[in-house]
């Protein structure tokens, strides 16, 4: 749940501006009703909207899940980052980077990103597309999330962008699969950010952060690049680019660990 924060400002303009909101808690299917009814204002489509939520029902596994996080880091930057960042991994970052060469130096033409950079973020979030980018129904999990009361405002914008992704055609429900907080993808963007800042660099028409490196690749450059972060600037701690990258992660010991793995892969 690496970016929750990031969302939080984006939710008014997936609703259209709209301050109406769903009201959290009591009975599920009358919730499930009323965002519906929200999604279809913020111009979802009724057949949309009726795919995504028949059937539906709360998961207890994520609403445990959540209720067990603590978004800490409770180890040292030494720790943490041995545990990330080893050989094995660094090898195949290294490989990859060889064999999305011509894609990485377009990406950081166009975005200003380092392709280490980007490759680092690659591996630690899913090693590079092989590992555990979640096996949840986004809706689901957005719509169980949203209805618990503790964030409903921020899950209820990510429910909405959920939808809007659909909608848009990027991916289909079926599709629609994600981590414990509807995280989606190879670099694990929440919804919200997939809408905000997702490019469809294949050019196939669709921004596909599941399965498509280049959009992938892509759509994190421009989340970086929008943030602020600059090609050929330093990114250790205290730095600009350092704080760009707040926006993708807040815990410093993350936005370190991304730095050393992008120095081990430049040979440094």
């Amino acid at each position: 749940m690496s970016r929750l924060a990031l969302a939080t400002a984006f939710i008014l303009c997936l609703a259209g501006g709209s301050a109406q909101a769903a009201r959290c808690g009591g009975d599920f299917n009358s919730f499930v009703a009323s965002m519906s009814s929200e999604a279809q204002g913020a111009g979802v489509s009724a057949s949309v909207t009726s795919a995504a939520f028949s059937g539906i029902a709360q998961d207890g596994a994520v609403l445990a899940f959540d209720r067990r996080q603590r978004y800490t880091f409770n180890k040292s930057f030494e720790q943490y980052v041995s545990t990330r960042v080893g050989p094995g991994r660094i090898n195949g970052g290294k490989a990859l980077l060889q064999r999305h060469a011509a894609l990485l130096s377009r990406i950081e033409q166009q975005f200003g990103v380092p392709r280490y950079i980007l490759v680092a973020i690659w591996g630690l979030e899913s090693d590079f597309g092989k590992g555990d980018i979640g096996k949840l129904p986004v809706i689901r999990t957005l719509a169980t999330l949203a209805h618990d009361c503790r964030r409903t405002e921020l899950f209820q914008g990510e429910l909405l962008a959920a939808l809007k992704i659909v909608q848009r055609g990027d991916l289909p429900l079926r599709d629609l699969i994600g981590a414990y907080a509807g995280e989606i993808g190879q670099t694990q963007f929440l919804p919200s950010s997939y809408i905000k800042y997702g490019v469809d660099f294949d050019g196939d028409g669709h921004v596909d952060l599941r399965h498509s490196v280049p959009d992938v690749l892509a759509s994190t450059a421009n989340l970086l690049h929008t943030s602020g972060f600059k090609m050929g600037q330093p990114y250790g701690e205290g730095t600009a680019n350092f704080e760009a990258m707040r926006e993708w992660n807040r815990a410093v010991i993350y936005r370190k660990t991304i730095g050393y793995f992008a120095d081990r892969l430049a040979g440094q």
